[in-house]
């Protein structure tokens, strides 16, 4: 049972039906609410001064809060987190929104994983209006070449050549006292025996290599080997390739100076890809779809933004990436979850 869950089974079936209302009221509208607008549409008989009542105990426990001197309501990050836990009630695809995914994804099928990826991002953010997001292993699927360029002394460019011909390029530092030589030795030796293979595979055979070859290759050829791979499948941010489309998507529907003001922010955040990494990261741990609300993340602490992720699969059911949308915190979360859910088991499915 999560937190949320067992916080709200403390609120009464009163109380529990009211924070729906309010909160339902601002997924709508975006507006606060009132008791006298309440009472006319809660399915039960109250009249505004038990509403109030009941608005006044939510309140204290910081479910909802008024804005400025409004005399309406709004809900808190927690409020909304309580909501999204245990009273959201989540729709299912329509069978046109089925049929539009499983057609764009359809679509690329022939094509490398990049661009399914960036097609994935683009239709996710058209059928949300929010902005789309990817996070996903850098795709060079299988090597067919690999170089080393010497740039000055103590650094080197590794270009890495797929069989899809797609190119991937990074700097990595070179071992002290280097011999120029060293960098021919380095990938004659590379492209001898990693054609093929995957990244993962190819370090983990020369891992093996090294350990039964030491005699024929000097200790720092061995140096600028291990370096050159494990600049590819190091940390999470060099392993990881990021996709944002639609942030033109987050700003319909702005006509207050503060929403222009959260819209700037979030574009910001936005582009500190290197915490979004990091926070989508996280995710990739998860089972299913996973919402994060605001301030629950650094990342979205200002901005007051939602983020709805889940992991798609490989073959062997190692996660590889994870898709959802970011948008305002009064996103639709009964109709987006279901849609993230859905797009990442068909990309599972092209994985496979």
């Amino acid at each position: 049972m999560t937190e949320g869950v067992s916080e709200l089974n403390k609120l009464s079936e009163r109380s529990r039906t009211i924070l729906r209302q309010i909160v339902e009221s601002y997924l709508e509208t975006g507006e606060p609410v009132g008791s006298r607008n309440l009472s006319r549409v809660l399915p039960m008989t109250l009249s505004p001064a038990s509403i109030r009542n009941v608005m006044s105990d939510l309140e204290q426990l910081g479910l909802i809060a008024a804005p400025h001197t409004s005399a309406g309501r709004l809900p808190t990050q927690l409020g909304l987190r309580l909501f999204v836990d245990g009273l959201l009630e989540v729709g299912d695809l329509t069978s046109k929104e089925r049929r539009q995914i499983e057609a764009h994804i359809a679509a690329k099928r022939a094509t490398t994983v990049d661009d399914v990826l960036r097609e994935v991002g683009e239709m996710i953010s058209g059928l949300s209006h929010c902005a789309g997001v990817v996070l996903a292993d850098k795709q060079v699927t299988r090597l067919k070449h690999i170089e080393f360029v010497l740039l000055e002394p103590g650094k080197a460019l590794v270009v890495l050549v797929g069989e899809d011909q797609t190119v991937e390029n990074r700097v990595i530092n070179l071992p002290q006292g280097l011999p120029p030589s060293a960098l021919a030795e380095a990938a004659n030796y590379l492209n001898a025996h990693i054609r093929g293979l995957t990244i993962g595979e190819a370090r983990g055979r020369i891992e093996q290599q090294l350990q039964s070859a030491r005699a024929e290759l000097d200790e720092l050829t061995q140096r600028v080997i291990q370096a050159g791979l494990a600049e590819w499948s190091g940390s999470l941010d060099d392993r990881k390739s990021l996709i944002v489309r639609g942030q033109a998507n987050l700003l319909k529907d702005v006509n207050a100076q503060e929403d222009l003001e959260r819209i700037r922010q979030l574009f910001d955040d936005l582009e500190r890809q290197r915490d979004l990494v990091q926070l989508l990261g996280l995710s990739e741990s998860a089972d299913g779809v996973r919402i994060f609300i605001g301030s629950e993340n650094k990342l979205f602490s200002l901005s007051g933004s939602s983020l709805i992720v889940a992991p798609f699969h490989d073959e062997r059911r190692k996660v590889v990436g994870v898709l959802g949308v970011i948008g305002p915190t009064r996103i639709n979360y009964a109709r987006i979850i279901p849609m993230v859910d859905y797009t990442a088991k068909l990309v599972s499915r092209l994985l496979t």
